[in-house]
């Protein structure tokens, strides 16, 4: 395992910044896995407009999830979240970036 591996693991890990979640990929079984909450808002701009939207992204570790897609699920602390959009890999290619939206 690399360094950047084992640091990654152990943010995952840490109980203030890793939380669990349940995965579940369509049409398979749940998968207990560790995420990392990003729920920052983001601006967007659409011509002259600048239009402000709340966000739920969480990271995966690609060790624990090897290809999300839209559509799969996930459930934290009671609530259930889909996939949207095309997931997002990190450049060392450990982390998958996910937006959500309530299901």
């Amino acid at each position: 395992m690399n360094a950047f591996a084992a640091a990654i693991d152990m943010l995952f890990a840490d109980q203030n910044i890793g939380r669990e979640a349940i995965y579940t990929s369509d049409g398979g079984a749940p998968v207990l896995v560790r995420v990392v909450s990003r729920q920052a808002d983001a601006i967007t701009d659409f011509g002259d407009a600048r239009l402000w939207s709340e966000t739920t992204r969480v990271d995966l570790r690609v060790a624990e999830v090897s290809n999300p897609r839209p559509g799969d699920r996930l459930e934290i602390d009671g609530e259930a979240f889909l996939i949207q959009g095309e997931p997002v890999r990190d450049r060392e290619r450990l982390i998958w970036t996910v937006d959500l939206r309530l299901s």
